[in-house]
């Protein structure tokens, strides 16, 4: 496979030395070619049996403090929400 380091060196703004060139064109095909030795996956994944995943146990939180209070030690609020001030333009 031709690969053009150069053309791939333009569109990444890279400068790449004409020294360089010949190392970066062996790594890629070594890339490329380990890739290509990668057995195909089939369509459906399957789940190993042996490390099969726990997940968490969704819980809700009751001890939240309510919204009027943290509201009201902020310095400007309008219709229910904190007011900051304006950083992009």
């Amino acid at each position: 496979m031709d690969i053009d380091i150069r053309h791939i060196a333009k569109l990444s703004r890279l400068r790449i030395s004409e020294d360089e060139l010949a190392g970066y064109e062996k790594e890629m095909s070594d890339i490329i070619a380990m890739v290509e030795s990668m057995p195909d996956i089939e369509d459906e994944l399957t789940v190993d049996p042996d490390n099969a995943m726990t997940l968490r146990s969704d819980e809700t939180v009751s001890d939240k403090i309510p919204r009027d209070e943290i509201l009201k030690n902020a310095p400007k609020v309008v219709a229910g929400c904190v007011v900051v001030p304006k950083t992009v333009e």
